[in-house]
């Protein structure tokens, strides 16, 4: 059992009502949901509660973060994103999904722009495993068809990733990089590119394997965290 926070900004979920109708629990609720039942410990945070739900006391207590983000990156206290850059790199890992590729925190991780070609056009995505070995990739198989889904398109300004995972193809002609994994201090990153609010995508079951995949693995990672700063010598000088 993980302790996972799930984190949404909860904005579209209360005043979109195509949102509503195809996430009545919420995104955050669904994907919390999908985690509790496979037997973590999932608590959830948004953007309005004090310090955005994520205190101290309950990074401290994460295993992994996933993050939900559209309209309010910039609502997201810079204080606040540097917690979460500290817990990171002391070993929490975190899950970046969908539109959550421009949010304050994966942006400082990555250290460029994360931007992207857009298009909603409820077209068709191809999801392809490109590293089949990958726990991430585990029960995947080779490919997941999302029947509507908002286009993200290269090139996708992120650094080279550690792992490639996979890889997406857009009915329109486009490709994208949509399955990353990185490693920042002792902490594991994955972003997954799937989950845009106006489709039912986080109901589709093997993309829920993959969010459950990727908490397994992120989580899995020495927190050990090594001491920096002036350091007295092992043996006599």
């Amino acid at each position: 059992m993980l302790n996972i926070t799930v984190w949404n900004e909860n904005i579209q979920d209360k005043n979109d009502e195509k949102v509503i109708k195809i996430y009545p629990k919420t995104i955050n609720g669904t994907l919390a949901n999908f985690l509790q039942a496979a037997g973590h410990c999932v608590s959830q945070a948004t953007l309005h509660m004090p310090e955005h739900g994520l205190t101290k006391q309950t990074l401290d207590n994460t295993d992994v973060l996933i993050w939900w983000g559209h309209h309010a990156h910039n609502d997201v206290s810079d204080e606040i994103v540097q917690r979460v850059y500290d817990a990171v790199h002391r070993g929490m890992g975190l899950i970046v999904l969908h539109s959550g590729h421009f949010s304050k925190i994966f942006k400082k991780l990555m250290g460029t722009s994360c931007d992207l070609k857009w298009r909603c056009a409820n077209e068709k995505e191809r999801v392809w495993t490109i590293d089949p070995t990958h726990p991430i990739a585990s029960g995947i198989g080779e490919y997941i068809d999302i029947p509507e889904e908002e286009m993200y398109g290269e090139h996708f300004d992120i650094p080279t990733p550690d792992e490639l995972v996979f890889v997406s193809w857009f009915k329109g002609g486009e490709i994208f990089r949509s399955g990353c994994t990185y490693k920042r201090g002792n902490g594991k990153v994955f972003y997954f590119r799937p989950g845009h609010e106006t489709n039912p995508t986080y109901h589709n079951q093997k993309v829920q394997r993959v969010i459950l995949n990727a908490v397994k693995w992120a989580a899995d990672t020495n927190k050990e965290y090594p001491k920096y700063g002036n350091h007295k010598p092992l043996e006599n000088l």
